[in-house]
């Protein structure tokens, strides 16, 4: 089967003008993340029929397909036709059309969001300490509050000792409960630098009182520092929001060009059967089982602006969240629009029947496919983490050297 294909230059001037489009790596992830095109999402073969209906929920869309010479894409487009898509495409020459065009390729994985990051901190000089700085701060038992914004998992896996997890979208919403007196310092921290950006400069956005920081480089500078890791902790901040956060939140939000809609607004969206929508809960996964809204997937809200090309591989898409307490939905529709996505928080729709159980959970790839990030584990070599923080130092400049991304910094 010969698939039909589309040049570099057509599709690059599809993610410009934000025409939705699906520019799927088929390799495997450890292959994805050797290098790939800035918007490019990954969907290895074998994960085409457990993923593909969840991630492009449009038979319709745009999809172009690429591998690296590996002759992957004839199978995969097969794939993609047997489950009733009917847009299918390949990327002319694949992955080296794209080089030889002079197209940037963008290593790792969720890239965008990273270099988004990035571009953050040097747009609004994010404040950071250093792990010396705040080890000091620690052995001071000075007035601070260590918020660690990863995953719980991640966070018990291992974190700066005393730290609190408080994953990323639930910032705004309990940092009044975990620094109550507005003379506490609060500290940021995530593995590395991306959602500790985001997290610090979500606090600052919304109008916490209180002096934040992040910890510059995450977990990996406090482990190149040569200082102390907990293992096993268990703490969990509390809901509590500042004075005044949900009004802070939503006007954040509005300064993005998000938009509140409410029920009648999202049944005409869903209508629009010519245009993809997303449907994200971002509250954590014990709210989503109690009782969520029909038709919308759970992604807590800091990873969802994190793995955004995951969760949504259909760039120039629509993307409504949802959030019975609409800080989190806010601030987390907040950092999409700037990433140029169309983004809308839907009001109420709570007080009506809600599903019951827990989020969908996709099998994980083959571990022996998967790329694994520099700083996972306990077990990490520096070197490699030395070198993971020189790559995102490295992506402002590669952003600007692509020139696609259109994200605009508020």
């Amino acid at each position: 089967m010969t698939a039909t294909t589309v040049s570099p230059q057509d599709v690059r001037s599809a993610l410009m003008l934000r025409q939705e489009i699906a520019l799927l790596d088929i390799r495997h992830e450890a292959q994805f993340a050797t290098g790939h095109p800035l918007f490019a999402a990954n969907m290895a073969g074998e994960r085409i029929a457990l993923e593909a209906e969840l991630r492009l929920p449009r038979k319709d869309v745009p999809v172009v397909l690429y591998d690296d010479g590996e002759g992957l894409v004839s199978a995969a487009k097969g794939q993609f036709e047997a489950l009733g898509y009917s847009n299918v495409r390949a990327l002319a020459d694949g992955l080296q059309g794209w080089r030889l065009a002079g197209y940037e390729i963008f290593a790792d994985v969720n890239s965008y969001a990273k270099a988004f990051g990035e571009l953050v901190e040097s747009r609004r000089h994010t404040p950071s300490l250093s792990a010396d700085e705040v080890a000091s701060l620690i052995e001071e038992n000075a007035n601070i509050a260590i918020l660690d914004v990863r995953r719980f998992d991640e966070y018990a896996t291992m974190n700066i000792p005393g730290s609190v997890s408080v994953p990323g979208a639930e910032l705004v919403l309990r940092a009044g409960r975990a620094a109550p007196d507005p003379d506490t310092t609060v500290i940021v921290n995530c593995a590395g630098r991306t959602r500790s950006i985001i997290g610090t400069q979500s606090l600052i956005n919304a109008g916490l009182p209180n002096k934040v920081r992040a910890l510059r480089n995450g977990t990996i500078g406090w482990t190149l520092a040569r200082h102390r890791l907990e293992h096993g902790a268990g703490r969990r901040g509390e809901s509590g929001p500042f004075e005044g956060a949900g009004d802070k939140a939503r006007d954040v939000a509005y300064r993005a060009g998000v938009r509140h809609i409410g029920l009648r607004d999202l049944a005409m969206l869903e209508a629009a059967t010519h245009r993809t929508l997303y449907r994200f809960d971002v509250r954590e996964a014990d709210e989503y089982a109690a009782g969520h809204l029909a038709g919308f997937h759970h992604y807590a809200g800091g990873q969802l602006v994190q793995e955004i090309d995951m969760a949504a591989p259909v760039r120039g898409a629509r993307i409504v969240l949802t959030d019975n307490r609409s800080i989190r939905a806010d601030m987390t529709a907040s950092w999409l629009a700037q990433m140029g996505w169309e983004a809308y928080v839907l009001e109420g729709g709570y007080d009506g029947t809600l599903d019951i159980g827990p989020p969908l959970v996709l099998p994980k790839p083959d571990p022996a496919q998967r790329y694994r990030r520099p700083y996972e584990g306990t077990d990490a070599a520096e070197q490699a983490m030395q070198a993971y923080l020189e790559w995102e130092y490295g992506l402002v400049e590669q952003l600007r050297r692509d020139g696609t991304h259109g994200f605009c910094v508020i």
